[in-house]
């Protein structure tokens, strides 16, 4: 069992950035793909980041790629998601998820559909508004 823990949401201008960070209870953060998920009222829970167990690779999703970037600090425990050049439309809560991926096959298979992980952390908000 592993417990995730968002921090770092807040209330931003457009333009502005903010970096949200992820705690994980686990001491073995690298055998563990991390996702980052977002959600509104109007839409369903999106996959936007995962960075991978093992060796860390990094994937977007098109409307945060170039300006989001995940990164993993092992001795922390903690998955960042620093978001730069913030738009009114990447309004919303966000919530950091994981899967655990200690074969090599599973290490290769990397999703941002949320019926894949396991773990969840309970969301921050982010606000973009001017």
């Amino acid at each position: 069992q592993v417990q995730l823990a968002e921090s770092g949401g807040g209330y931003v201008q457009p333009g502005n950035s903010l970096r949200l960070s992820c705690e994980a209870s686990t001491t073995s953060l690298e055998d563990y793909h991390i996702a980052w998920f977002r959600q509104t009222p109007e839409k369903e829970r999106e996959g936007i980041s995962c960075i991978t167990a093992g060796n860390g690779v990094t994937y977007y999703d098109d409307s945060v790629k170039g300006r989001f970037t995940s990164s993993r600090d092992n001795a922390k425990n903690t998955v960042y998601l620093e978001m730069n050049s913030l738009k009114p439309e990447d309004t919303a809560v966000y919530f950091c998820a994981a899967k655990r991926a200690t074969s090599v096959l599973e290490k290769l298979v990397v999703s941002l559909s949320p019926s894949d992980y396991e773990y969840w952390g309970q969301g921050t908000q982010v606000t973009v508004s001017s």
